[in-house]
């Protein structure tokens, strides 16, 4: 019989093949996800909000790769209990690798671009990991014990060779092969001929960036623009054939094309987004110059009916969020946009369009890679987050944060205390800062860009030696004082003073 070390490499190798052979497959004929990201993206789906807010708590915007580690770890360990349970009993193991195809072919049937179609490829590798597992563990047997023996020690050592450098090899040659066809499936996102603006924004104030060390800068550069999807695997989205579909209660269905949308008069507009699971004092906050068209424009043209009062869109990944109509209807520039900072979308910021709301959070506004916008009732339709415990309407709460200084000592004397606050769409009319829970000391703003965006602002502090706290807070322009009640991020963004505790020598 083979040894427990022996049985558990064939499985390894046995089911990373497997899979291996599933996602070429998958990605060669473009048929649907490989089974890993219809695995993923299920699990997404099927995660608690409670446990998707406390990975992001731990991981932030690695959250992804931890998922990914993660699925990893588990296919490690159902492989080598594959490879024992076929050492103990014959096609045990095969019925382990079997379970996992069926676990692989439900989710990618579940998938938005998936389906029956997109369930050989596992089905297939399946099949063949079923049929090698029980080969690899019995070989043929002799009447010569002690030849058997032998035999068995022959094939442990060849198979432990020829099973390491098949392994590596696979996994070459596999990543390449999915490398190069996953480009052919999904082709980097061409550069789009951005139009200049009908309506640009003005220059920025020379005081509405302070240009303090270690303050969030007024633009927050697109490779450090945080990113909070449920997308396992980025979408990748041919501009050629992208369009977006406007119906629901509508007097007429709309169709717009990327040329359509890019033809149209587009504006330009600072805005801050924020995700609603950003901790008190978190970083899953940004701003940045947008470019695109307002949504009422186009809601206008396919003509709202009467008693609607939510806009259901939908990304190309199944993504869904139910914004309110009066907010897309207003003045605010709510924009189905297309650049970013003067660039086109990231793809991870959705390439080639997305939407951006002022004023709300990211899970009822902020569809990345968006295909479609359903004018409906709140009472008629649901959304992607809404059906997993969160509030249906996402208003952005005001918030401040200290960035500096932050986690470090510093020398006693005069230190500057520096940060941003936010109250999308009212605007910050002070910030206040207090040290020891004594009496709050007004702070000096950098200069108001816009109501949508956030504003800097820094505290000159005479640092006394010792261990202190700061604690800060904002007003909004409506009069609005940030509230110090701690509350967490379910279900509707987190409030509470943001507090740092700060070394003085």
């Amino acid at each position: 019989m083979a040894s427990r070390w022996f049985a558990a490499l064939v499985g390894v190798i046995v089911t990373g093949c497997a899979i291996a052979l599933a996602e070429i497959l998958a990605r060669f004929t473009g048929s649907g996800p490989g089974p890993v990201e219809a695995v993923a993206e299920a699990f997404i789906d099927l995660t608690p909000g409670w446990l998707k807010d406390l990975a992001i708590d731990w991981f932030g915007t690695n959250d992804k790769v931890a998922l990914g580690v993660g699925i990893a770890v588990v296919m490690l360990a159902l492989a080598v209990v594959a490879g024992l349970a076929e050492r103990a009993v014959r096609w045990r193991g095969a019925g382990v690798v079997i379970l996992l195809g069926l676990v692989a072919a439900v989710a990618t049937l579940t998938r938005p671009d998936g389906g029956v179609v997109a369930v050989w490829p596992v089905v297939v590798g399946t099949v063949v990991g079923a049929l090698a597992l029980p080969g690899l563990l019995a070989p043929p047997g002799t009447a010569d014990p002690e030849r058997a023996m032998a035999d068995r020690r022959v094939l442990d050592r060849r198979a432990l060779l020829l099973g390491a450098g098949a392994v590596g090899g696979l996994a070459l040659v596999g990543a390449s092969v999915a490398r190069v066809v996953g480009v052919r499936r999904a082709p980097v996102a061409p550069a789009l001929e951005l139009p200049d603006a009908a309506s640009t924004v003005p220059p920025l104030p020379a005081g509405a960036d302070l240009d303090i060390e270690g303050l969030a800068p007024f633009r927050t550069p697109n490779e450090e623009f945080y990113r909070i999807d449920t997308a396992f695997v980025v979408p990748r989205v041919d501009p050629a054939t992208w369009t977006l579909r406007v119906h629901g209660m509508v007097e007429q269905e709309v169709t717009m094309t990327l040329d359509d949308l890019l033809a149209d008069d587009l504006v330009e507009a600072w805005v801050t987004l924020c995700c609603v699971s950003n901790q008190v004092g978190g970083d899953l906050v940004g701003n940045a110059l947008w470019l695109g068209l307002p949504v009422r424009e186009v809601l206008d043209r396919a003509g709202v009916r009467p008693g609607a009062d939510m806009v259901l869109s939908r990304s190309v990944d199944g993504f869904t969020a139910s914004t309110p109509l009066e907010v897309l209807t207003d003045d605010r520039n709510a924009l189905l946009a297309v650049g970013m900072n003067g660039t086109d979308l990231p793809p991870e910021h959705g390439y080639p369009v997305r939407v951006v709301v002022p004023g709300l959070y990211g899970y009822v506004s902020a569809t990345k890679w968006v295909s479609e916008l359903q004018v409906t009732r709140f009472a008629d339709e649901t959304a992607y987050w809404t059906d997993r415990g969160w509030s249906a309407h996402g208003p952005v709460k005001i918030s401040s944060r200290i960035d500096v200084p932050r986690g470090r000592s510093v020398a006693a004397g005069e230190v500057v205390v520096a940060g941003v606050a936010w109250a999308q769409h009212t605007g910050i009319a002070a910030v206040e800062v207090r040290v020891d829970d004594g009496e709050w000391q007004p702070c000096e703003l950098a200069e108001q860009v816009h109501v949508d965006t956030w504003r800097q602002w820094f505290f000159r502090w005479d640092a006394p030696a010792g261990t202190h706290s700061l604690e800060v807070r904002a007003t909004g322009q409506d009069g609005e004082i940030q509230t110090g009640e701690r509350v967490g991020v379910v279900p509707d963004g987190a409030t509470g003073w943001h507090r740092v505790d700060v070394q003085v020598g």
